[in-house]
């Protein structure tokens, strides 16, 4: 009987002395109450009564959950904060004998650090410096547990909601906000419809005055072509008129050195002085007054009669 009771033991202690650890996990060993070594993941050995495990956890990248903590801003608003911290363990030994409970150890730590940086914050820089306040929590968390084995790989701020009396300030004032927008993209709407009604008119003048300049450019030379054509049509007239002179004067000349009678060419060469003077001041602006020799007249014209009938073959 006894030697079934003794087969039992060792039977029994031999499957105890057998420990498996998971992968991911690790484990500690105590040897008659003081810390002996750490199992890795796989089969490890121990010797009955004497070793025990006295600690197993996995060293895997845990997330903690932050309830809503009540804090006071540095303007005085009271507001609600909860987060979610990601951490792992990297040293087993120290996580377990550094200190006792580490999750309610961690807990309590990341609330008094929400605590310590809402409060050096005002309530609207809450909500724009989430970043900001991400970092700075994961650095002073990471430097907090490192006694402890932990590593903080991670801080996140979930929610931040302040109280409703404030909600209800924050809406009224977003509201007021939202209506002085709106004013004021109304008042910009109505003076850029002004600046370009101005801009319009102003066009409109400027390219009428161009117009009218263009049309008083293109009268000025259609006038000043006018006077050329009319200049060029006066001198060509002079032109015709002294060619007619001076075939009038060959004429003369030929009568002359043909007909004795050269009193009579001469009195119409006379003539045609006269007739030629008279038109020349005849066409000037300033007054004037011709005084001529009445008994010269009749027989100049006689003879300028005599001379063109002699020239048209009549006695």
């Amino acid at each position: 009987m006894w030697q079934l009771i003794l087969a039992l033991l060792v039977g029994g202690a031999a499957v105890s002395s057998v420990k498996i650890v998971e992968q991911g996990n690790e484990a500690l060993v105590e040897r008659l109450g003081q810390y002996d070594r750490k199992l890795d993941p796989g089969l490890n050995l121990v010797l009955p009564f004497i070793d025990r495990i006295a600690y197993q956890e996995t060293i895997r990248e845990k997330v903690l959950d932050i309830p809503p903590q009540n804090c006071i801003t540095r303007d005085n608003v009271a507001i609600a904060a909860d987060a979610v911290v990601y951490w792992r363990i990297v040293d087993m030994e120290k996580a377990y004998y550094k200190v006792q409970n580490l999750q309610s150890a961690m807990i309590n730590l990341v609330l008094t650090q929400i605590r310590a940086e809402m409060g050096k914050l005002e309530l609207d820089e809450t909500f724009t410096a989430r970043e900001q306040i991400n970092e700075t929590l994961l650095r002073e968390l990471d430097i907090a547990t490192d006694p402890w084995g932990v590593k903080v790989t991670r801080v996140e701020l979930r929610e931040i909601v302040p109280a409703k009396a404030v909600q209800e300030s924050m809406e009224l004032q977003m509201s007021a906000e939202r209506k002085k927008r709106a004013a004021i993209l109304t008042s910009e709407g109505e003076r850029e419809s002004a600046i370009n009604s101005a801009r319009g008119k102003a066009e409109s003048q400027v390219l009428d005055a161009e117009a009218r300049k263009r049309a008083t450019v293109m009268a000025a030379e259609a006038e000043q072509q006018r006077i050329v054509l009319e200049a060029q049509a006066n001198r060509q007239q002079q032109v015709l008129k002294a060619q007619a002179t001076a075939e009038a004067l060959s004429i003369v000349t030929q009568a002359l050195n043909a007909d004795p009678q050269a009193p009579q060419a001469a009195q119409l060469l006379m003539a045609l002085g006269y007739l030629t003077m008279g038109e020349t001041i005849g066409k000037s602006n300033s007054s004037k007054v011709l005084f001529m020799d009445p008994a010269s007249i009749p027989g100049s014209l006689a003879g300028m009669m005599s001379i063109v009938n002699n020239g048209n073959g009549q006695a």
